[in-house]
Order: C-alpha cells, then structure tokens, then sequence
C-alpha cells in the first residue's frame, strides 16, 4: 500500500441552479481539479523525497539536530511516532477514547476465554516521558535506554493510543517479555488485531521499528489495519512504507 502524507485541502463548490450558477461551477470544478492535481504531485515529491533523503543518525537511532516538530505527523490518516517522526512538546490528547472502547471490548473477549487483562499504562505526557526516560538512562545508560524507551517527544504513549497490556495476577510480567510465554500473552498476540490493536514492536522487526521486541506494547489503529499488518506478519512502518 502506497503511503503519502496527510494533505488538508479547502475545496469551494457552487451549488443551486440556474445559468449562471452553472458557470460558477464549471469554474469551481476546474480549480478543484488542480488543487486534487497539486496535491497529488506534492503528495508523490515528498514520498519521493522521503526514500531518498539521506539522514545522520546517532547510535540509538535518532536523527541528529532533530528539533521537535509544531504539528504531529499523519500519514494515511494515521497518527505517527517514531524515531523518525517525532510529536510537539505540547502534544496532550490525553487517551483516546475510541481506543479505551476498543480495549474495553478486548478486555471482555479475554475474560470469556479466562484471561483479566490490564491496560496498566496508556497516555503519558510529555513531561511524564522526560522523567521516565531521564530515569532509565540513569539506571541503564543512554544507549541502553533508546533500545526500549523513547525520548521525550517521541513516545507513541504520547499519542494516547498505545496500551501496555498485561494479566491481572501476572503483575511480574507487565513490561517483561517473559509475559509472551503466557497463556494470555499468547491469546492476546493472537487475537488483537480483532479489536483493532497490533503489537507496535514484534519480535525480529528490530531494525524496522527501532525498538526491542515489547509483547506487552499494542498501538490501536484500527481493526481493517490491525487484521491487514497481523495477517502478513507487518509492522505498522512496513504497512505505511516509511523508515523508522
């Protein structure tokens, strides 16, 4: 699937009846012709562009000099965080809603099949991911730390739409992959893509996603995308054709 950026266009149309109503909008559809036509060949540059750039990366991955962007990043509608991609300082949706529904409707298939599943972290502000990160680097080092926790600004739980999932009763295994030898880290890698979420960083997709495997880690994005990455084994960067 062919990705480009999210482009805002105004589009004026004329409506009614009448002659001249009729030449107001032959004319309104000829200038929104051009417009679909711009925005195409502006969409096509910057795909292009974005294939072909060349960037300098620091060792955990980051693009040096990269300043936080003023506006979030969507592609194909989707919003984006990544190494590549980063999100404004005061980016603060909070949780999104319609992921909390989705996860709702999980939680209770789950429960069915005998597993209590636990969202035990979803939305993080920025200011919560600088601490979290300064943390972590002071445990375990910088380079370390950019293997499994995202600087501030670059955290998807920034996006409200990522969900650290784990079993109630199995506390020790929240944010350890030992939780993908469960029986329900096994139901839920199997079955998430049904609700809409997929595991954002899946075990050998390192090097695509620029993260360690987290079996715990699950972005919603929405059930045709989950069940379209889960089936061909995807990453929601191979899905969108875009680098990490």
């Amino acid at each position: 699937m062919m990705a480009s950026f999210a482009v805002f266009a105004l589009i004026m149309s004329g409506c009614g009846n009448g002659d001249t109503k009729k030449t107001e909008d032959q004319s309104s559809k000829t200038a929104e012709t051009s417009q679909n036509n711009a925005t195409a060949q502006e969409d096509l540059t910057t795909k292009n562009t974005e294939k072909n750039e060349e960037v300098t990366r620091d060792a955990g991955g980051y693009i040096v000099d990269q300043e936080l962007p003023k506006e979030a990043t969507y592609i194909n509608d989707l919003l984006i965080a990544s190494k590549k991609y980063p999100l404004p300082a005061d980016f603060a949706p909070g949780e999104s809603d319609e992921a909390r529904a989705a996860f709702e409707e999980l939680k209770a298939a789950a429960l069915l099949d005998g597993f209590t599943l636990s969202a035990f972290s979803t939305y993080r502000s920025y200011d919560r991911q600088v601490e979290l990160y300064a943390n972590y680097v002071n445990r375990d080092g910088r380079e370390a730390a950019d293997t499994y926790s995202a600087r501030p600004g670059y955290s998807e739980h920034q996006t409200g739409l990522a969900f650290d999932i784990g079993e109630v009763g199995n506390e020790q295994y929240f944010a350890d992959n030992g939780f993908a030898t469960t029986a329900a880290g096994k139901w839920l890698a199997k079955n998430a893509h049904t609700y809409g979420f997929v595991m954002r960083y899946p075990k050998g997709k390192e090097d695509i996603t620029g993260y360690m495997h987290e079996s715990w880690h699950f972005r919603y994005v929405g059930k045709d995308i989950a069940t379209d990455i889960y089936k061909n084994n995807s990453t929601l960067e191979e899905y969108l054709e875009i680098g990490k």
